[in-house]
């Protein structure tokens, strides 16, 4: 190849034909490069771009997460009070169910709240003068509309 060169190349001196081929080869290389270069730039930016996403969707994730966990805690606090509030409940009621289970407080419970007596005494109700009042003037008011309507028919 190099003969084939050299022969159209006769006209022309050597150090012109060296030239002319290194010029040759620096434009190869050029091209070249400017190909890789561009691959490679793309590449990178293709890189870019998916290390971009991945960022993104670990930001989303982490903000997920943390709003669970804030969530999640508020609840565990919540249950918590239920939890504290039905076992001093349950305390409560436990101690009620031993008063009211023995004998002398079932009694009390039968005299002041469902006015019982026991078998040798004798139950005596005294009405407060509020009450007795309050029902007298409804007496009042019930007999002045009874004497109404018997005056309205005779």
């Amino acid at each position: 190849m190099d003969a084939k060169k050299y022969r159209r190349n006769s006209g022309k001196s050597v150090s012109q034909s060296v030239s002319e081929q290194a010029e040759d080869l620096s434009a190869k290389s050029r091209n070249q490069n400017k190909k890789l270069t561009r691959k490679t730039g793309a590449y990178y930016s293709f890189l870019t771009l998916v290390l971009l996403l991945c960022l993104v969707q670990v930001g989303f994730g982490a903000i997920l997460n943390i709003s669970k966990i804030i969530s999640y805690k508020a609840k565990i606090n919540i249950m918590e009070k239920v939890r504290d509030d039905a076992e001093l409940r349950n305390k409560d009621l436990k101690t009620d169910i031993k008063q009211f289970s023995k004998s002398s407080s079932l009694e009390e419970i039968a005299r002041n709240n469902l006015k019982m007596a026991g078998e040798d005494e004798v139950l005596i109700i005294i009405n407060n003068n509020q009450e007795v009042q309050g029902k007298n003037a409804k007496n009042k008011k019930k007999s002045e509309n009874k004497e109404k309507r018997s005056n309205d028919a005779g």
